[in-house]
């Protein structure tokens, strides 16, 4: 839940400042890595509601009273956990469970603590009959059989979804991704990573796609929750194409946020309406929901969390292309970006890559990857070639990162999943599919007892 501090802010300048603040010295660099994941009961595959006896509350409970999880409050509900070393566990619209990771130095830490945490939950789980499902779309479930949480702030967003595009419902209840952040040392920086890590987040939607089907029946997509994104909210996803111009720096994304229309202000304990309404106004005392109120730094914060794009800045960068997944695909989506990004010559190789394709082909690959996968093409390459490549580099950038475990082993390993489908030119959702219409006899209700966590 959002903090209110009272520092108010009145400026733009000060929305720059606050962004800007985030560089650090490449060797305070760290990797915070959070994925989703789909809670059902084990008698009937049902999605979990948030009260019961199976519940996700009874979840949340017994993770706070068998580990060193602190709860968080909502009007007396349990709405999140945390933890000592920065981690959270959160709770998406759709009862959904979200590890917020530790900011960690290493791959090596945050697969220890993926696997903590997965074996916690399944400690707390497994006697209450339910279960968790790795999947980029829930396989099964329609909209209607999804409980909502009781959270403030989503319910706001329940509303306003609908008014600006037909699948953000879908989004909020039936979608989980694995994502990480990584941070920068300056403006520049910044700018080259977030144009890097754009350009080959359809790579990486390729890699992961993990979401062919849609209540109980193959969608005609790979990755079904990337083909969500594209009409949930124009205002607040997408490729930004703005990102590859010149003047591309901190200002230019607070300018971009800035017209991203607001959901909501945090005040007292309960989340007011600002749904449509401009921090712009907001930073001119002129905000329609709270007249004469400026905003605080925790509302810009928030405001930051709104944003949807396919990489999103806040004093680091979101990796935000990629499905859930089984958990070594956890500790692979981490190990690609910090291989890519982490070390000054994978980072210029992983540009070099990229730097030729127009905006054009850039966005007709962001919505082919989505159906095609490896399949898709941009400048005469598949995207499997142009993956194979790109899975290289980052395996030179995490041999140069050096971080070892205690075996002497680098991180390389962690890239092994995805060399495996490379190599097969099979993607995790086209296995699934094989499955589907052999093993399966054309139910996805397998799926829940061979791939739960």
């Amino acid at each position: 839940m959002a903090e209110e501090h009272t520092g108010t802010l009145e400026s733009k300048t000060q929305l720059v400042e606050y962004i800007e603040s985030g560089c650090k010295p490449p060797e305070d660099w760290r990797l915070g890595t959070e994925h989703e994941k789909f809670g059902f009961s084990v008698a009937d595959l049902s999605p979990l509601r948030y009260e019961g006896d199976h519940g996700i509350r009874a979840i949340l409970e017994g993770l706070s009273d068998q580990f060193a999880w602190r709860p968080v409050l909502e009007k007396d509900n349990v709405i999140a956990l945390l933890d000592e070393t920065g981690a959270s566990i959160t709770l998406e619209p759709g009862g959904q469970l979200e590890l917020s990771g530790a900011l960690l130095d290493s791959i090596h830490q945050t697969c220890t603590e993926v696997n903590t945490h997965l074996k916690q939950v399944k400690a707390v789980a497994e006697p209450l009959g339910a279960a968790f499902l790795g999947m980029g779309f829930h396989p099964r479930a329609r909209r209607e059989d999804i409980h909502w949480m009781p959270k403030g702030r989503y319910q706001i967003m329940r509303d306003y979804m609908p008014k600006v595009g037909s699948l953000g419902l879908d989004m909020m209840t039936r979608t989980c991704t694995v994502q990480v952040n990584l941070d920068f040392s300056s403006e520049d920086d910044m700018v080259r990573k977030f144009r890097t890590s754009l350009a080959l987040q359809p790579i990486a939607t390729a890699l992961f796609a993990n979401s062919p089907f849609v209540n109980g029946r193959p969608s005609g997509f790979l990755s079904y929750r990337s083909h969500v994104w594209e009409d949930t909210d124009p205002d607040r996803t997408g490729m930004l194409p703005w990102v590859f111009d010149d003047e591309m720096g901190f200002e230019r994304y607070v300018d971009y946020m800035l017209d991203v229309p607001m959901y909501f202000v945090y005040r007292e304990g309960r989340y007011v309406d600002a749904s449509g309404q401009s921090f712009r106004d907001f930073l001119e005392g002129r905000l329609p929901a709270l007249p004469g109120e400026l905003p605080r730094i925790s509302d810009w914060e928030d405001h930051l969390t709104t944003a949807f794009p396919e990489v999103r800045l806040k004093k680091f960068l979101e990796m935000r292309g990629a499905d859930g997944g089984p958990w070594g695909e956890l500790c692979a989506l981490p190990a690609l970006w910090a291989g890519l990004l982490y070390d000054a010559t994978s980072l210029e190789a992983a540009w070099d890559i990229t730097r030729g394709w127009s905006m054009e082909e850039r966005l007709q690959l962001r919505a082919d990857s989505p159906r095609l996968a490896l399949n898709a093409e941009i400048g005469g390459r598949t995207v499997r070639d142009i993956a194979r490549e790109v899975l290289d580099i980052a395996r030179a950038g995490l041999a140069n990162r050096a971080r070892l475990n205690g075996a002497g082993d680098n991180e390389t390993g962690f890239l092994l999943p995805l060399q495996e489908t490379v190599e097969c030119g099979s993607t995790p959702a086209d296995r699934k599919l094989e499955l589907f219409h052999s093993r399966w006899g054309e139910s996805v209700d397998p799926v829940f007892g061979e791939c739960a966590y």
